[in-house]
């Protein structure tokens, strides 16, 4: 699954027209790059959730087809947060686990290392916290992740799911966090950081500085 409905406010005025997901990097849209990693890694079946000109998406990719990809849409009147997003949409992904990739990243993750059903609720994929952010999300004690000091790293937005872990929720908007942190408390989450190739795009100061990046690499 691609979460792609949200709003993107901190790039404003650049998504004033278009959903963030659109913006490009590299000379495509954030979302084809992950459109393609995850179709090259084995994934052809994919569900986005849509909602602020979530039709320009749709518009874009279509069925999926051209990506040798099979995509559905779940689409939502108004921005469900990230859980709402995955409850909503755990219909279309079925009964088995999923992996779940934020659509405003870029990376370089072998995502092929993740077709393996999680220990516990869910595996989560974090890089060391960026520059930007020193304030982290997790820790990791033995590849299972902790609430415990020191937050030293930040989830990636890439993590493989059961859909257990929404089994107590109901529909409607409601963030992912507290259900990840809860599961982390009673020791249900399993994790690994990656050291490689990761771009939160969430201002237009990173998605000037990763064109940069990607520019420089083509030269």
């Amino acid at each position: 699954m691609l979460l792609a409905a949200g709003r993107g406010q901190r790039m404003r005025p650049l998504t004033d027209g278009y959903p963030k997901p659109l913006l490009e990097v590299g000379g495509k849209a954030l979302i084809i790059h992950l459109v393609e990693a995850l179709v090259a890694a084995g994934y052809e079946e994919l569900v986005i959730n849509l909602a602020y000109r979530g039709k320009q998406i749709e518009d874009l990719l279509g069925d999926g087809a051209r990506y040798q990809a099979r995509i559905h849409y779940s689409r939502e009147h108004e921005a469900l947060e990230t859980g709402g997003g995955i409850y909503q949409a755990l219909p279309l992904l079925g009964a088995e686990p999923f992996l779940v990739v934020n659509a405003d990243i870029w990376t370089d993750f072998p995502f092929t290392e993740l077709r393996r059903a999680p220990e516990g609720l869910a595996h989560l994929v974090f890089v060391p916290n960026p520059s930007y952010s020193s304030k982290g999300d997790f820790s990791l004690l033995d590849a299972r992740v902790s609430n415990q000091p020191p937050l030293a790293l930040t989830y990636s937005g890439i993590g493989v799911y059961r859909p257990e872990l929404f089994s107590a929720c109901r529909a409607g908007a409601f963030p992912l966090a507290p259900l990840l942190r809860t599961a982390a408390k009673k020791g249900q989450l399993a994790g690994e950081c990656y050291a490689g190739n990761w771009r939160d795009v969430g201002t237009p100061a990173r998605l000037y500085a990763l064109n940069n990046y990607l520019r420089s690499k083509k030269a």
